[in-house]
Formats: C-alpha cells, structure tokens, sequence
C-alpha cells in the first residue's frame, strides 16, 4: 500500500471529536502498528535525507517521531514543549488556538547556532503551533531544514504558515 494510503488507513478515525462536524484522525494507532509506523519513519528519513543536523519534536506526538528519525539517522533529537515544562533559560513562542493563546518553549543552550533542524510534528491543520516552532527555532539562530508531518489536513490553510520552508507531507486527505 502506498505511503500516503498507509497513514490515514493506520489512524483510528474519530467522528465529532473534539467537537461535532470533526473527524479526528488518531495517531497513536499509527504508531502502535509496527509496520505503519517503520515505514512513515523511513519514507521521512528518505524525503530528508542529508539536509539536517538535528531532530525537534513538537510536544508530544511529535516527541516520538523525532526520537524515532533521529535515531535511524543518527542525529541528536530537541523536544519542543509547552511553556512552563523546562527546567533552564528558554526561548518562547506564543500561537493562536481556537479559544485563546498558548505557548512553547525550547531550552536557549542546547544547540550550537547554525545547526540545521528538521521540524516533526503528528498533522499539519491550521499550522499555529509549527509556525511557532520555526519561530523558535529563528530565535535561538538555528536553520530550518524542513518540516515533516504524517498528515496534512486540506483546507485548513496550515502550509500558507510554514512560509519559504520545505514542507513534506506522507498523507493528504480533505476530511
């Protein structure tokens, strides 16, 4: 099966959650399915091959695809967590949700300036909180290689927020 069947086929598939009119494609199913979760981590590790120095995973799903991926590569893996979870010196980065504001963090001294980061996170749908990730990463004068998701919900705008940098989708879908 394709990779792009492969992902949301391996989703458990939620209707009207968290709110009606909304199908929720569950991950976590993915990742419990050895064979889905092996080849979604391969065919990034192939998309990205060569263009990074570093993983970060956004909070949390994100956290085990980067763990993941950069452990296939060899690369060392950043978590990019929710404000107030971080023990030292941290840049911020505040983004919008549908009923308000939250925030997320990286610690300032964990990576050399310059280092060339690949951005994971579990679906692209409005965006919001990779946008600020990459704003993290600007912050804290690092370079972004790439983005790379599982999913990208259609329609949602979220690729218009990724600005000039390469984005990389395993699956496309319109639900």
């Amino acid at each position: 099966m394709p990779i792009d069947e492969l992902v949301p086929a391996a989703c458990a598939q939620i209707p009207d959650f968290p709110q009606e009119g909304i199908l929720f494609y569950d991950v976590t199913t993915l990742f419990a399915n050895s064979v889905a979760f092996k080849r979604s981590i391969d065919e990034l590790a192939d998309r990205f091959e060569g263009t990074y120095d570093i993983v970060a995973g956004v909070e949390a799903r994100g956290f085990l695809m980067a763990a993941a991926l950069a452990y296939k590569t060899g690369k060392g893996v950043m978590t990019v967590r929710k404000a107030g979870k971080l023990p030292r010196e941290t840049f911020q980065a505040e983004y919008t949700l549908e009923y308000g504001t939250a925030a997320i963090e990286i610690h300032k001294e964990d990576i050399p300036a310059g280092q060339r980061v690949l951005i994971l996170d579990d679906i692209l749908a409005t965006g919001g909180t990779v946008e600020a990730a990459i704003s993290l990463m600007e912050q804290a004068k690092l370079e972004v290689a790439g983005v790379g998701f599982l999913m990208e919900l259609d329609g949602l705008g979220g690729r218009s927020k990724m600005g000039d940098h390469r984005v990389e989708s395993l699956s496309l879908t319109t639900e």
